[in-house]
């Protein structure tokens, strides 16, 4: 953007801009917070969110003009008037990851995220405050998410053989928990945001955002494994680089990991295959979650890549209760749980089965070995370049 352009739009800001309004009592912004936790809650999912949140936004908080990016269907929506650009600017701010309040310009930015996530960008122009900007993209974020899991989930087939209707009954199963729990975790956001907690209030809303959190995972491990078995997902199919990719797994299990050594080995440096990213960081985060439920405290959890043939294989290994030979074979299957008395740490008995099937659409296949001596391994073995029948145009996000 040049000077001029830089120039003319904090111009046009200065001349239209009313005088700020006087600072909003701590209730006022809490009635507002409520009302828009109110609003979205009840948001029809079957429409874009974007146009009707950033008027939203605009009313409730008296704002002068707002701007949303939803970076997944990359489009831009605006409330009230600006400037020429702000279409750039809005995707700047979510591509540098800006956060910034300019109290010359009343231009306030901020990144939409879901977790560690970006999935988009908000500016406002007015005085809505830091806390209540943070609020605010919060609940945006969690709304954009609410919509995109629901357009994922519609896409099915009908149900034409009992195990297609199964899937379907799952899949439905699994939206009809994720509008509850936008709505329970919108609530816990703007419970946080009020500021005026006592201590045990605050750890009832902690408690609450996590376990909301937790069925939230839940409900998305369930829409994989419709999707993955319904086989509908158009593979992504593209060079990826092994290292970054297994350091990105394992910087986003930071928490689960704690207390253990992680190492990551590969079998050089520039070691890459042709795969779709998105599933293979899914393998792979589910088997470090497993190993990271199981592990001994304070022993070394491995990550692995090896180069044979044709084919990459990787494995995390651990050391920990074993698997019986038994099981090994069905360890995979959806729903499973070992009938080992140590193998009864918390879970659902779909992660592994989502993992074979992701791994299995791209022509791979998954094993395990475990003992006393040698410990447990789950691998997954990737060819270097998928079969064509395997490879497809499209977004295999789910």
């Amino acid at each position: 953007m040049s000077a001029a352009i830089a120039v003319g739009r904090r111009h046009w800001l200065d001349s239209t801009r009313p005088e700020p309004r006087r600072q909003e009592t701590e209730s006022g912004n809490i009635e507002r917070l409520f009302a828009f936790v109110q609003s979205i809650a009840h948001l029809d999912a079957h429409f874009k969110p974007g146009p009707q949140l950033a008027l939203l936004v605009q009313s409730i908080f008296a704002l002068e003009a707002v701007a949303i990016l939803d970076a997944d269907l990359q489009e831009v929506y605006r409330a009230g008037q600006w400037f020429e650009e702000i279409e750039n600017l809005v995707q700047n701010t979510y591509l540098f990851e800006t956060v910034h309040d300019d109290l010359k310009t009343g231009l306030v930015r901020r990144v939409l995220r879901m977790g560690a996530l970006p999935v988009g960008a908000l500016m406002l122009r007015g005085e809505p405050g830091a806390l209540m900007s943070d609020a605010i993209s919060s609940l945006v974020a969690i709304s954009f998410d609410r919509y995109h899991a629901f357009a994922n989930e519609t896409r099915t087939q009908h149900a034409r053989q009992t195990e297609q209707l199964r899937t379907t009954v799952l899949d439905s199963l699994a939206h009809a928990y994720k509008t509850p729990l936008t709505a329970i975790r919108a609530a816990s956001t703007g419970l946080n945001e009020m500021g005026s907690l006592t201590p045990a209030q605050s750890g009832l809303v902690a408690l609450i955002d996590e376990q909301s959190g937790l069925l939230n995972q839940l409900t998305t491990r369930l829409l994989k494994t419709a999707r993955l078995e319904a086989r509908e997902l158009a593979l992504d199919c593209r060079p990826a680089a092994v290292l970054p990719l297994l350091e990105d797994v394992v910087a986003g299990l930071n928490d689960q990991l704690a207390g253990l050594s992680v190492q990551i080995r590969v079998a050089r440096d520039d070691l890459s295959l042709v795969c779709d990213r998105g599933l293979l960081v899914a393998v792979l985060t589910q088997y470090l979650e497993n190993a990271a439920k199981y592990a001994t405290a304070g022993t070394t959890v491995t990550v692995h890549a090896a180069e044979q043939p044709g084919e990459i294989v990787f494995s995390v290994h651990n050391f920990g209760p074993t698997i019986p030979p038994d099981d090994y074979e069905r360890v995979f299957d959806r729903y499973f749980r070992s009938s080992a008395p140590s193998n009864k740490a918390p879970g659902t008995g779909l992660g592994l089965s989502v993992a074979k099937h992701a791994v299995q659409m791209q022509g791979g296949y998954v094993w395990v070995t475990s003992n006393e001596q040698h410990g447990t391994t789950f691998f997954a073995s990737l060819p270097v370049t998928p079969p064509a029948s395997s490879r497809s145009e499209g977004n295999s996000r789910i």
